[in-house]
C-alpha cells in the first residue's frame, strides 16, 4: 500500500466542544493487485486526524472505494497505521 495523493481540510468546531484541532484527510492509495483490499475502482482512506497540544492520533478512518464511494470493512495493520499517522502529521505541519 502506497500513498499517491492526499487532501487535507481543517474541520471547524463552532461550539468549541472538542479540544485541539481536527482535520479531515483523504489519502488515495495504490494497492497491490494481490492484496485483499485491492479494487479496480481505486481505494481512498478517509481519516479524522486529531491534534491536541503536542500529541497526534488517528481518531477515525474508513476505506472507501474511489469511484463508487462504497465503504469497505477493512482495518489498517499496526505498521500501516503508524506510517499513515506519520504521513498525516507531516501534512498538518505543512499547513
Amino acid at each position: 500500500m502506497n500513498i499517491i495523493d492526499s487532501t487535507i481540510e481543517k474541520l471547524e468546531d463552532p461550539f468549541s466542544i472538542l479540544t485541539g484541532d481536527r482535520y479531515e484527510i483523504f489519502l488515495t492509495l495504490d494497492v497491490d493487485e494481490e492484496d485483499e483490499l485491492y479494487s479496480e475502482n481505486g481505494i481512498r482512506l478517509k481519516l479524522i486526524f486529531a491534534v491536541e497540544a503536542e500529541k497526534t492520533k488517528i481518531a477515525q478512518y474508513d476505506f472507501i472505494e474511489k469511484t463508487t464511494d462504497r465503504f469497505l470493512d477493512f482495518a489498517l495493520e499496526e505498521e500501516e497505521e503508524k506510517e499513515v499517522e506519520q504521513y498525516c502529521q507531516q501534512l498538518v505541519e505543512q499547513l
